[in-house]
């Protein structure tokens, strides 16, 4: 497998260029990244180890700086080393500054800014938390989503990614024999979404699971016949109650929340 140097450079947390560094990388499956990763860049000595380094090891730059002298003197520096330099959100803000017909305001990690937006998301992440796996259902109603499915669908991650999103999620099991909380089918203003997934694929995450926690496999929570039963049951109860359904079967837990994230802005719409 081909290997190179890649250099993340950011003045602020490093987030967005790691971000589109991985969406980028993800193209090609048989070349392998070095990373180094420096974040909160933001005077002249340190922009000046950074460029040590690249002249070390040599390869590819992608920056995010809102300081126009710190992008000019990084750009000068892999002119110097004959290596190619990019800024992930120039282009981006350059465009949109003309379309808008407005200045920047020139300030690193201004999206973690701490505003309504960030304790929103702190709000909805602690909510997210309390009302993991069935717990606290007495406010449900005060939720944005709830998510239903059997074990290993995927219920926690997706609620705890929606929450960092700014959206307040809870998270329901379906467990053989245990009844749904009442007070679920007494919500009227969250969005309720049923999550299922393939029998087969379920047991293969199942049984990993249990050898994960040294425990005996020869259980019907691994039985395909039990776990088909599972899905059948809880695909009934969605339909009974007209829930939004998402097979996870082949998603992430991202293409699985924005899935979510566009049903409940439909949802929203409809019911404004």
């Amino acid at each position: 497998m081909k290997t190179f140097h890649i250099h993340l450079v950011s003045d602020s947390t490093g987030e967005t260029v790691d971000h589109v560094s991985r969406a980028s990388l993800v193209q090609f499956p048989d070349i392998e990244a070095v990373e180094h990763v420096w974040t909160l860049v933001r005077s002249t000595e340190q922009l000046e180890k950074v460029i040590r380094s690249i002249e070390e090891n040599p390869g590819f730059v992608l920056y995010t700086f809102v300081n126009q002298q710190h992008s000019e003197l990084l750009e000068e520096g892999c002119r110097r080393l004959q290596v190619p330099c990019v800024s992930v959100l120039d282009p981006i803000i350059a465009a949109l500054g003309t379309y808008l017909n407005a200045k920047t305001l020139a300030r690193p990690g201004g999206q973690h800014v701490m505003d309504a937006e960030y304790f929103s998301r702190i709000e909805a992440m602690q909510y997210a938390l309390a009302h993991d796996d069935g717990q606290s259902t007495w406010d449900l109603e005060e939720a944005d989503i709830i998510l239903l499915g059997v074990s290993r669908t995927s219920k926690t991650p997706t609620s705890i990614y929606l929450a960092n999103r700014g959206i307040k999620t809870a998270n329901i099991p379906i467990v053989p024999g245990c009844p749904i909380p009442e007070e679920l089918f007494n919500v009227s203003s969250p969005l309720v979404v049923g999550l299922t997934k393939d029998p087969k694929r379920l047991v293969e995450i199942r049984r990993q699971r249990l050898k994960l926690l040294d425990q005996d496999e020869n259980t019907d929570y691994v039985d395909i016949e039990m776990v088909s039963k599972e899905i059948s049951d809880a695909r009934r109860l969605y339909a009974k109650h007209e829930w939004e359904v998402i097979n996870v079967s082949r998603k992430s837990i991202e293409e699985t929340a924005a899935t979510v994230i566009q049903l409940y802005q439909e949802y929203r719409e409809i019911n404004a």
